[in-house]
């Protein structure tokens, strides 16, 4: 993945450096945001990014909006951070299971929501992140609130019929791979401190997202509208909700930024109303408040543990669906 030589490398050194004197300028000027405010910006960014990549699969199928979403942010975190790529077998290990797992949970985000609602199959993937902050805690009450979102679960779910099913099965492969996200992440954060990790698990999840995303829409990719409007998506789905993250945690705790994440949701339910005209049952409301509860206990939770045991807290949502 070097750069080759002459007018070629000027080129990409240049580029680099412009991202990140556009980051530092970026984190100057967002400075005098209040962090709340940052926080909601990014969230709506991340579920306007859900929305657009919607109403693409009338053109191309989710496979292929995965493939583009991960390539063009993979790109951008790869100028910006310029990671070193001589890894030791065990981290570049953990990159690679980064990968797979980001690429696993977007790509099933996307099947999912081509079968339902976005609110609701963002609830469901949720309940990955959730169920290991839950069950990572010695509290007996952290269980409990693992039961709530269960029920909630299964209110969102119960749709009827074969489409329905199909959709919270892939919404719950989709948990199981953001669930797995927590642990790698915060491994491979131990291992490449920054953003390398993430930018190099970001390409490898651009790797393992090629065939299926080819062998859908090879002849869409070759279109400047669909990759223009990928591009966006990536945009809005990564870097701006990224960069409103990292900047909210220096100003807040984990507790108060957990508790805002846990409002996504609902967020997603909201925008994809707006952009989608998508509706949700009183039933699947009512589910979605009880994840989004149950969510807010489990991080409140966190403050009441022992300091001998790891605070269960929910990830940071820079690579959520």
């Amino acid at each position: 993945m070097s750069v080759e030589t002459g007018t070629s490398a000027g080129t990409g050194t240049e580029v680099a450096a412009g991202v990140r004197s556009a980051g530092a300028s970026g984190r100057r000027g967002i400075g005098v945001v209040p962090a709340p405010v940052l926080m909601l910006i990014g969230m709506v960014s991340t579920q306007l990014g859900a929305a657009f990549a919607k109403q693409l699969f009338g053109t191309v199928g989710p496979a292929t909006v995965t493939l583009m979403r991960l390539g063009f942010s993979a790109l951008v975190l790869l100028l910006w951070w310029r990671p070193s790529l001589r890894l030791d077998r065990r981290t570049a290990g953990a990159v690679a299971a980064l990968g797979v797992a980001i690429a696993g949970m977007n790509i099933c985000f996307y099947l999912a929501m081509a079968r339902m609602p976005v609110g609701v199959a963002l609830t469901v993937g949720m309940a990955g992140p959730l169920a290991v902050a839950g069950l990572s805690s010695r509290r007996a009450g952290d269980r409990l609130w693992i039961v709530l979102a269960a029920l909630g679960i299964a209110l969102l779910g119960w749709q009827g019929g074969a489409a329905g099913l199909t959709g919270l099965l892939i919404a719950l492969a989709c948990a199981v791979f953001w669930g797995s996200y927590v642990p790698l992440s915060a491994r491979v954060g131990a291992l490449l401190p920054g953003g390398g990790g993430l930018a190099l698990a970001m390409a490898f999840g651009t790797l393992c997202s090629l065939p299926a995303g080819i062998a859908e829409g090879a002849q869409t990719l070759v279109r400047p509208e669909v990759l223009a409007f990928g591009f966006g998506v990536a945009m809005l789905s990564s870097l701006v909700p990224y960069t409103c993250e990292m900047e909210t945690l220096r100003r807040v705790s984990a507790l108060v930024f957990g508790v805002l994440l846990s409002l996504e949701p609902a967020i997603g339910a909201l925008v994809a109303l707006a952009v989608l005209q998508e509706t949700l049952s009183p039933a699947q409301v009512a589910g979605l408040i009880a994840v989004v509860v149950a969510s807010i206990g489990v991080i409140r939770g966190s403050r009441k543990a022992p300091a001998s045991v790891p605070s269960p807290t929910l990830p940071k949502g820079t690579q959520q669906p």
